[in-house]
């Protein structure tokens, strides 16, 4: 089997962010699980910071640059993704749901899913189940059942049920990996259905 493809996508905005540690923690656990499962496994981790003003240029140009383009790209074409957002007024950051904007809605379809926060107090911890579970939905990917949420209190002492989270996130992404073949083989080939509706930026292409 090819190797699998696993996305992480954080949206934190400082450097460093809890957003960026709670996204390489959950890779982490995902990663060492397939491992022992035999599989071999490439790592991406896209900080979305970094994409800020391209995404913004994306939006009201309707056409990526290059750095964007490959960013956008990982994420349609992974195994499995690993999303994290800070939760700012009750749901995701706007970077992050401007992002997935950008990202075609059929790309995800089945698509393995870990879906994670961070945040300052753990009564935000709903956000993950009233904004990301239903926006990752809406893509028709597969959401895993267990949703992690780190609250700054998580960070202290490494609480017992905070690792049990990430563990058992990581362990239901690798359950839904373990047998699928990999993406891989199909990254730069273009499947076009007759009834698909040409999108507008191809169509001012020309």
């Amino acid at each position: 089997m090819d190797a699998v493809r696993l996305v992480v996508v954080s949206a934190g905005l400082r450097q460093p962010s809890s957003t960026r540690l709670l996204a390489d923690r959950l890779a982490a656990a995902a990663e060492r699980e397939l491992r022992q499962q035999g599989r071999d496994v490439h790592v991406r981790v896209l900080e979305l910071r970094d994409y800020a003003v391209d995404i913004a240029n994306n939006l009201v140009t309707g056409f990526p640059n290059p750095a964007l383009g490959d960013a956008l790209k990982a994420v349609e074409s992974a195994d499995g993704l690993i999303v994290v957002s800070p939760i700012f007024s009750a749901s995701y950051s706007g970077l992050f749901k401007s992002f997935f904007d950008l990202i075609d809605p059929r790309a995800l379809t089945g698509t393995p899913v870990v879906i994670a926060a961070t945040g300052g107090s753990a009564r935000h911890s709903l956000a993950l189940e009233h904004a990301l579970r239903p926006l990752f939905s809406y893509l028709h990917a597969t959401v895993v059942p267990t949703a992690v949420y780190a609250a700054t209190e998580d960070w202290g002492g490494e609480a017992a049920e905070f690792v049990g989270r990430i563990d058992r996130a990581a362990g239901e992404l690798s359950a839904l990996l373990a047998n699928r073949e990999s993406k891989w083989q199909d990254t730069d080939v273009e499947v076009e259905d007759d009834d698909d509706v040409i999108p507008f930026e191809r169509l001012l292409a020309g």
